[in-house]
């Protein structure tokens, strides 16, 4: 992730100052995924004073375990900060687009380029070049990425911004870009919104959106984390363990757990290779669990998972009350009916080895105890996709799409793919081309009419 060093030449923040131009286009809201958005934390009591928490190269660890922790509230549907003296919130610099550019905008990352933080980065500057302006026709929508994707704050965060968004542009409708993740807050949005939606929105597009979960990176980030960063540069960021802490009291990642009501072309499987007594003599057996099966892997494993926060344990053993507000969510995204008139593009990524079933122990060196999962390197089976999102669930969005086309790059790659750029202008009406000529590129309908 932290590689591809070049050289120290990036513009700064717009200083457009959205005055009242009639806009010549449709204005462009960019929506982010998980983790693509920065984060900072506020003192509740000395509120005028933020600190970046997410991403931050420099202290990511201390910072990260001292003001990011959560703990889930089920009275409110909200994680919330171990710390209590602080709040967590999105910076709405530049019109919202300075949270979902380049998530460590700090000198030292712009200095030498650092590409593996640059995320919208390279979108915003081709949609500008196209003419369009920060604060007339572009706006992005950065969320506490935490949360549910379904949480009142994010709804109502995402009506202002498509209510400002249309009266910026002069009453336009709004061409809603969504990566990721964010294509899971869009399609709550449109199921419990309907009426709003269709009242702000012209099109949506999609990019690597995992419809139906992805089953290899979120299972495995419950039961051990997630290592962003490998090899020397993991010391200056956020640990595998200490991701996992988090992750584990998060409603957006449980909400991404593969749906088991898909019809999957193989059902996705966590597996362990299981070492027990039996009439005296010990066996190795290995245990499957499928999407349906596997919180009895989860509760087992996680059952003493716990942290030490300011000398106080906190313990988060796998938590069935989030798992009972994602299942809810899961029928909200099923029951989604994207309004008509409304058309609706997605972009998947193909090509790259993408985690499906995951695995534990082996049959040589099996695991006694499931709590042992915790700390165990998962091995994977692979499918096609985009590294992180398997193509058969990104296709799926269960929606009559104008087109669904594959393109040979990674998950973060998509948003600085000229491929997809090509689509993108296509399908906004501001590209001289009449076709994208891609052999990598396919229109997919296979799974417009499925029922969830």
């Amino acid at each position: 992730m932290l590689t591809d060093y070049f050289s120290c030449l990036l513009p700064g923040r717009s200083s457009d100052s959205g005055d009242s131009v009639v806009a010549d286009r449709n204005p462009v809201l960019l929506v982010s995924g998980l983790a693509g958005s920065i984060l900072h934390s506020k003192s509740k009591k000395f509120g005028s004073f933020e600190t970046r928490v997410w991403v931050r190269l420099l202290l990511a660890e201390h910072e990260f375990k001292k003001k990011l922790w959560s703990i889930y509230n089920p009275k409110t549907g909200y994680t919330e900060a171990l710390d209590d003296s602080t709040e967590i919130v999105v910076p709405q610099d530049d019109y919202g687009l300075y949270a979902i550019d380049i998530l460590d905008p700090s000198l030292m990352v712009k200095c030498v380029h650092l590409t593996g933080v640059y995320h919208f980065h390279d979108m915003i500057d081709m949609l500008v070049k196209c003419g369009y302006k920060k604060g007339t026709t572009l706006f992005g929508f950065g969320y506490d990425f935490r949360q549910s994707n379904r949480i009142d704050k994010a709804m109502n965060d995402l009506k202002e911004k498509l209510a400002a968004a249309c009266k910026a542009s002069g009453g336009r409708k709004v061409d809603i870009i969504s990566h990721s993740m964010g294509g899971l807050l869009i399609k709550c949005f449109i199921s419990l919104y309907s009426d709003v939606f269709s009242k702000y929105v012209n099109k949506w597009i999609t990019i690597a959106t995992p419809f139906q979960g992805a089953p290899g990176c979120i299972n495995d980030s419950l039961l051990t984390g997630v290592q962003f960063v490998d090899g020397f540069e993991s010391n200056f960021f956020v640990s595998r363990w200490t991701m996992h802490q988090l992750l584990i009291e998060c409603p957006s990642i449980y909400e991404m757990l593969p749906n088991p009501n898909f019809k999957w072309e193989k059902q996705p499987e966590i597996l362990v290779w299981r070492k027990k007594s039996k009439d005296g003599n010990t066996v190795v057996k290995l245990e499957r669990y499928d999407a349906s099966t596997s919180v009895t892997l989860f509760e087992e494993a996680l059952k003493t998972n716990e942290l030490n926060l300011h000398g106080k344990t906190v313990p988060l053993p796998f938590n069935l009350s989030i798992l009972d507000w994602a299942a809810s969510t899961r029928k909200i995204l099923n029951d989604a009916q994207l309004p008509k008139g409304i058309p609706l593009y997605n972009i998947y990524g193909t090509s790259f080895d993408t985690p499906f079933d995951v695995s534990y122990g082996s049959e040589a060196s099996p695991i006694k105890d499931l709590t042992n999962v915790c700390h165990t390197m998962p091995q994977y089976s692979f499918v096609d996709g985009d590294g992180t999102v398997p193509a058969e669930s990104a296709m799926a969005d269960n929606c009559e799409a104008v087109e669904r086309v594959g393109v040979q790059a990674g998950h973060r790659g998509l948003l600085g793919d000229e491929k997809v750029f090509e689509l993108i202008k296509k399908w906004l009406g501001v590209s001289d081309k009449k076709k994208v000529h891609s052999r990598t590129s396919r229109v997919m309908d296979l799974y417009a009419g499925q029922q969830l």
